[in-house]
């Protein structure tokens, strides 16, 4: 019993000497705190903005870094009994995000299809152009992004599934800027997936002289709306934002033949 009492009262004293205390005890505090995170977190993952899902899983990762360094704080102050409970909330943490992560898993499968492409006409009378497949490990879009072109132009590449993507463009004379990808679907004038190609069809780009430059993504983004074997037409639109804050101007414009990706 005085061993006891004199290792809680060392505990105690190491408590009192440490500003972190107020943060982390009791124990159940950063625990609170997870599980607000992770409410968030399996909100998100229920939406269909790749952006919120994002957010929603940096919210949670502080979440476990907190109770990460909880756990760290209560090995060094020699706190067994509240390390172990943070431990085991960390523990079991991992085992409800696999179950919650199967969970989004099989929702997707059984509503994989979402219907958008259902009735949509592909029209005769414009020029429609088609992805160009990259080929094993990219050799077709490395050949591809070798030709010598005089003007302006982008080409579209289907990645190793149907609604990912990929694009390299061909662009003369440009001062310091980012160009990014609009996509509307032609009959009906809707945007596709506009954070998702906002974000990831963005590459930095700058030219000074008057001969062609080839730019392009270094990973793929997706069109989300749509199923596979269901192809639609799009109106892929190129974008410039200058770097200094000027405006921003539209480049160019191609109709492509789309897939939309299965969530």
């Amino acid at each position: 019993m005085a061993g006891g009492n004199i290792a809680g009262e060392e505990i105690n004293r190491m408590k009192k000497k440490s500003f972190l205390h107020p943060f982390f005890y009791p124990w159940w505090k950063p625990v609170i705190l997870l599980a607000v995170t992770f409410a968030v977190f399996a909100i998100g993952g229920l939406t269909k903005s790749r952006t919120i899902q994002e957010l929603c899983s940096w919210v949670f990762l502080v979440g476990l870094i907190v109770l990460l360094i909880s756990l760290i704080y209560q090995l060094v102050i020699k706190d067994k009994q509240a390390a172990v409970y943070t431990g085991l909330t960390f523990g079991a943490t991992f085992i409800v995000v696999i179950f919650y992560g199967i969970f989004l898993t099989l929702a997707g499968f059984l509503d994989e299809k979402d219907g958008y492409a259902d009735n949509l006409k592909i029209p005769k009378d414009i020029q429609i152009n088609i992805p160009v497949e990259m080929g094993f490990d990219g050799e077709l879009r490395d050949s591809l992004s070798n030709i010598r072109k005089t003007n302006i132009d982008f080409e579209l590449y289907n990645s190793f599934q149907p609604g990912l993507y990929e694009y390299d463009v061909w662009i003369n004379k440009i001062e310091q800027g980012t160009i990014y990808l609009k996509a509307f679907e032609i009959t009906q004038d809707d945007q596709l997936s506009a954070d998702e190609l906002l974000e990831k069809s963005s590459v930095k780009v700058y030219n000074d002289s008057d001969s062609i430059k080839v730019f392009g993504t270094t990973d793929l983004f997706t069109i989300y709306e749509g199923d596979w074997e269901k192809p639609y037409a799009a109106r892929f639109e190129l974008w410039f934002k200058p770097a200094n804050g000027g405006q921003k101007r539209k480049l160019l414009e191609k109709n492509y033949k789309i897939e939309g990706w299965m969530r």
